[in-house]
């Protein structure tokens, strides 16, 4: 490995993570040649193979992913020292990269903005995806802070809560119970009911208060994002369970419906592996979230405050 250099660390990484030598040269604007050779050239430094073609896919070998792992450490190291550097210059410069929950996509690009005006030199990078993928990259320590509304109870992780995330029950604005206050939640077992996708985790704390409470609901579909389910209630399909944050552009478009039980009480964390220690771009923004959500929450209670006004008086019995 005396031979090798960063150029060839940065091009075996890129293709290994896209496992593609074409992809790796359009990420890093060069010729898919030019890769081939780097990469010939750091096979050569290493003395084995460090990637296998079976048919057309292009697999690491063990001693590939032993480098890819031991690059992805070089590169993270490298850039806390920028980040280090830029800090003791009195500047935030670096790279963000923060992995959300679907739903947290309603809110977070609202806290991003400011964050990135106070701290221009910063580059954001946002994976938005379900909590099955959330975890996934957090196994893989992909990111720096992780987004969700359900903590893992089943990994070390270091978590902080930060904003409220009520579940409440939306309903096609004219449905016949949005008049009704205090709804036995069993009435919902008679509705036909939209379902987010297996491995959602607002479908599990949904299925989880259902269950506690004996109901049964008619499943009428299921849908992969809240957008679509909006648009299948909206059509008159079905009534739902989302999260209050999506309604913060389109109020007028659905009715809340008292239910007995809603809203499911539930927070929106910060979350990392346990042990982790986070970039100082990751900590300026785990310590601005904390204060913007404050500001977010008092800027936006107005918004929802009328339709949600039978909820802050039902009795969650």
């Amino acid at each position: 490995m005396k031979q090798a250099t960063l150029h060839q660390l940065k091009v075996f990484e890129a293709a290994a993570r896209h496992s593609s030598f074409t992809r790796a040269a359009e990420e890093l604007f060069l010729t898919q040649p030019t890769v081939s050779m780097q990469i010939k050239q750091l096979t050569k430094s290493v003395g084995l193979p460090l990637f296998e073609q079976v048919g057309k896919r292009l697999y690491l070998t063990e001693a590939g992913r032993e480098l890819f792992a031991t690059c992805r450490q070089i590169f993270e190291n490298i850039a806390q020292y920028e980040m280090k550097v830029a800090d003791l210059k009195g500047l935030k410069q670096g790279q963000l990269r923060l992995a959300v929950i679907t739903t947290a996509k309603y809110f977070i690009p609202r806290l991003l903005g400011p964050f990135c005006e106070l701290y221009p030199g910063i580059d954001i990078s946002l994976q938005v995806t379900n909590h099955e993928q959330i975890l996934e990259r957090m196994s893989q320590n992909l990111d720096d802070l992780y987004i969700m509304s359900q903590v893992p109870d089943n990994m070390d992780v270091t978590c902080e809560p930060f904003l409220e995330n009520p579940l409440i029950v939306f309903a096609p604005i004219n449905h016949p119970l949005s008049k009704e206050k205090n709804i036995p939640i069993q009435r919902l077992s008679n509705q036909p009911f939209i379902m987010r996708e297996p491995g959602s985790g607002t479908r599990r704390a949904v299925q989880s208060l259902f269950e506690e409470q004996g109901v049964t609901v008619k499943v009428k579909l299921e849908l992969g994002s809240n957008e679509a389910i909006k648009q299948a209630i909206a059509g008159g399909l079905g009534i739902s369970v989302l999260s209050r944050h999506t309604l913060l552009s389109d109020v007028s478009d659905f009715s809340i419906l008292d239910v007995q039980h809603f809203p499911i009480q539930r927070n929106w964390y910060m979350v990392y592996p346990a042990g982790k220690q986070l970039s100082i771009v990751a900590r300026a923004y785990y310590d601005y979230l904390l204060a913007a959500a404050r500001n977010f929450v008092d800027q936006n209670v107005d918004t929802t405050s009328n339709m949600l006004e039978p909820l802050n008086g039902s009795n969650n019995s």
